[in-house]
């Protein structure tokens, strides 16, 4: 549903995303982790269409976006890590916006809207500006519009960014549904215990480039005794060792 080719992205001397090959099949939820800087939220952001590839391709559900922009975005939603909205729309206005957007509207996407609303505690601020709502109310609408159209593969930045444990719990069961039905979903995250037990697979990017892709045991495998969790083995294959390194520098 999601296949990368060669994906590059350049800002003039700089790689920030060094030509990763990646797959994501249908009706997985898969994590994309990395430190700080490591190519992430770019990766993410020309699956989305916001950025231009520097080179390489990306084809959603089958559609390439370099050749039918319209016809891939139309296949997909994205959440991103930091909610922008029209703050002179109420909550249900912004959600009939995105869905008209897709070429969605009636009856089905009022229903849909409001379904949503509800099941993220926005149904008493549907009618309310959205420059009324606090940052997590903004992440819960966010996280809503990328659903209202029912896009086959969702793209999400951060998503628990901002949600509090009961939003959060929500989205994860959204997620895990979601995917049960055969669409994708596709997921950057820095909480390494969200990744290990919500997604199906991971792949690990560092300094733009994939260091390792595969189940949690696929993983484990690479490791000399096979028993890492995931936080040894992003630190192993990251080379993030600042909090050894710190304890050094104290005994020194």
């Amino acid at each position: 549903m999601i296949n990368l080719r060669s994906l590059t992205k350049r800002y003039g001397t700089f790689t920030a995303v060094d030509s990763i090959d990646l797959e994501v099949p249908r009706g997985q939820l898969f994590g994309f982790l990395g430190p700080n800087g490591a190519g992430k939220t770019t990766t993410l952001r020309m699956i989305a269409g916001i950025l231009k590839p520097t080179a390489g391709s990306i084809s959603i559900a089958g559609v390439d976006l370099a050749t039918d922009p319209i016809g891939a975005k139309m296949r997909l939603g994205f959440i991103p890590d930091r909610p922008f909205i029209y703050e002179k729309l109420t909550g249900a206005e912004f959600l009939r916006f995105v869905a008209g957007l897709y070429e969605q509207q009636g009856d089905e996407v009022e229903h849909r809207a409001r379904e949503l609303m509800a099941l993220f505690d926005l149904e008493d601020w549907r009618d309310e500006l959205v420059e009324s709502y606090s940052h997590g109310m903004r992440q819960k609408l966010i996280i809503s519009s990328a659903f209202v159209h029912r896009p086959e593969v969702i793209v999400v930045d951060e998503p628990m960014v901002g949600l509090d444990p009961k939003a959060a719990r929500i989205l994860k069961d959204l997620f895990r549904e979601y995917t049960r039905r055969g669409h994708t979903i596709m997921m950057s995250t820095h909480t390494l215990e969200v990744a290990e037990s919500l997604c199906d697979r991971v792949a690990i990017i560092a300094k733009g480039r994939i260091r390792a892709a595969g189940t949690i045991p696929e993983l484990r495998e690479t490791a000399e005794h096979g028993t890492e969790g995931l936080e040894q083995i992003f630190l192993r294959l990251t080379g993030e060792n600042a909090a050894r390194e710190l304890v050094e520098v104290l005994d020194a």
